[in-house]
């Protein structure tokens, strides 16, 4: 286990969550709350006082105290092959019965391998049957391989609640098998990584989103994330609010009185920015700067350059690299709006690994989209 401030597999897309397409195909008891809520896309939350008929209402997934042999279990199906860099196990609220241990074992496998689990219903108050658990014991997920071993967990007050773990494995995987030992409560489970783009080989005649997380993009660094996280400008999918977005505080070094040039462009020194690396080198056709929802606080402008790195060369040094070009010049932005540019707005295509994006002075943007082509 290790802490939040070395984490920098914190920056990369989250990839279990109901919203990212993550699914719960078995449990192996579901008796005060059902595994789904694992997955589900808010924080956790505490109803003082409210019980149902099995128990205290729990944000999370927790089994009844086990009375017979073995430990509980759950399979999670992942929507595509992934590369996992971390996780963070979240037992908030569960104090005097979270689940004392855990580990995690991982399968790449076909899409068809999912109809081999019996039909779900994920309902508090029941757990497998032994007709069930003969089934799809018969399929040896005990046998994947172990990515996180048999490991302890803290109980789920503020200080204690969120359990992070780095995974040591560059391969690709579909499903995940998360074991509790012996019984107990987990409120959320949140995997960090890389989707690895469907078409492994990609068409270089066909104009895709480069930069979108679906096709293996991915936030390696920021300078400001505190109402949204950048990765989330490249989810496939329109925002649905302001939270679907990256928004930064506002900057404190701004100029107690602004001023603006003949452009009607801001004069203030201090920016926010976010680099991404794309999962391909690519070619550069089209960019979208998409402020939709955010009315009364997107930037003033916005940058991008880009950059090519050897696939062998580390992210760490991006923010300080002096060999970044500009692709999109110094371009004032609009509340609510989707801004497109063309290749004839640009300073340069690529070919590029990396794309920044530099917001002036501050505020939120809800999706980046680079279009273009994979570099042959």
């Amino acid at each position: 286990m290790c802490t939040e401030s070395s984490l920098d597999f914190l920056n990369f897309n989250e990839l279990a969550s109901k919203k990212n397409g993550g699914k719960i195909l078995f449990a192996t008891d579901d008796w005060f709350a059902e595994a789904e809520n694992l997955l589900k896309d808010n924080e956790p939350l505490w109803k003082e006082g409210i019980y149902t008929s099995f128990g205290k209402w729990m944000d999370g997934w927790e089994t009844r105290r086990k009375r017979i042999p073995g430990h509980d279990w759950a399979i999670i199906s992942l929507k595509h092959p992934c590369v996992i860099k971390g996780f963070c196990i979240d037992t908030a609220y569960f104090t005097g019965n979270y689940a004392p241990k855990i580990s995690i074992q991982a399968a790449k496998l076909d899409e068809s391998y999912d109809k081999l689990f019996p039909l779900r219903h994920g309902k508090a108050g029941t757990a497998a049957s032994s007709d069930v658990m003969d089934q799809v014991n018969n399929l040896q997920t005990d046998e994947w391989t172990t990515i996180i071993p048999m490991s302890n967990l803290g109980a789920g007050y503020a200080e204690t609640r969120k359990n992070y773990f780095n995974c040591p494995y560059d391969d690709a995987w579909t499903h995940l098998r998360l074991n509790i030992y012996p019984d107990g409560g987990i409120a959320r489970i949140r995997v960090y990584g890389s989707i690895i783009c469907a078409n492994n080989v990609p068409d270089i005649y066909e104009k895709i989103d480069l930069i979108s997380r679906d096709n293996g993009g991915v936030c390696v660094k920021y300078s400001n994330a505190h109402y949204g996280h950048p990765r989330n400008l490249i989810i496939r999918e329109n925002s649905n609010s302001m939270a679907d977005g990256w928004e930064t505080a506002r900057r404190l070094d701004r100029p107690p009185i602004l001023n603006v040039d003949h452009r009607g462009i801001l004069q203030i020194p201090g920016n926010e920015w976010a680099i991404f690396r794309l999962g391909n080198i690519g070619l550069i056709s089209t960019i979208i700067l998409d402020t939709t929802h955010f009315k009364g606080n997107c930037p003033d402008n916005a940058t991008i350059k880009g950059i090519l790195i050897p696939p062998n060369q580390q992210d760490q040094h991006l923010d300080t690299n002096e060999d970044w070009k500009s692709i999109l010049p110094v371009t004032k932005l609009y509340p609510h709006k989707s801004h497109v540019y063309n290749l004839n707005e640009m300073n340069w295509c690529g070919p590029v690994s990396h794309i920044k994006i530099i917001i002036n002075p501050d505020g939120g943007l809800s999706r980046l989209r680079i279009w273009g082509y994979i570099h042959p």
